[in-house]
C-alpha cells in the first residue's frame, strides 16, 4: 500500500472550510423559504464542521510532541464548538426545525467572525450535501 501524502496543512483546510461555511451562511440568509438548496446549504455546514472537528487532533500533534500541552489544550478548547455545533445543527435539520437551524447558523457565524469570506462565489459546491448527510449514520 502506498503512503498518502497530504499536500495541505490542517490549518489551510480549516480556513478553506471556514470560508465555505461563511459562503453557505450568506447564501442561506438570502433564502426566504425552505427549499432543497436551503437543506443542501445547511447540510454542507454540518459536513464542513465535522471535517474541521476531525482535524483538531492533527493540528495539535506537533505541539504535544514538543510538550506544549497548554497551547494544545487551548487550541482544542477554541475549536471544540465545531463538533457540538455540527451535531446540534444536524439534529435540527433532520427534525425540520428551521428556527433552531437559524439560531445555530447565527452562533456558527459568530464563532467564525474573524474569517473573511470571499466576496464572490460562482460555484454551488454545496449541492447534494443534504443527501450525503442523510446517508451518514452517526
Amino acid at each position: 500500500m502506498t503512503r498518502i501524502i497530504q499536500s495541505e496543512s490542517s490549518a489551510k483546510t480549516r480556513l478553506k472550510l471556514s470560508k465555505s461555511i461563511l459562503i453557505c451562511i450568506r447564501e442561506l440568509m438570502k433564502q426566504t423559504e425552505v427549499t432543497e438548496a436551503s437543506k443542501d446549504l445547511a447540510a454542507f455546514i454540518v459536513l464542513a464542521l465535522r471535517e474541521i472537528h476531525s482535524g483538531i487532533d492533527t493540528s495539535v500533534e506537533a505541539w504535544e510532541k514538543r510538550g506544549y500541552w497548554v497551547k494544545a489544550d487551548r487550541f482544542r478548547m477554541d475549536w471544540e464548538w465545531s463538533g457540538r455545533s455540527a451535531a446540534k445543527l444536524q439534529q435540527a435539520i433532520m427534525q425540520d426545525d428551521w428556527a433552531s437551524v437559524a439560531v445555530s447558523i447565527i452562533q456558527i457565524a459568530e464563532k467564525l467572525s474573524s474569517v473573511k469570506p470571499p466576496s464572490r462565489n460562482s460555484i454551488e459546491f454545496w449541492r447534494g450535501a443534504f443527501q450525503q448527510l442523510g446517508a451518514i449514520k452517526d
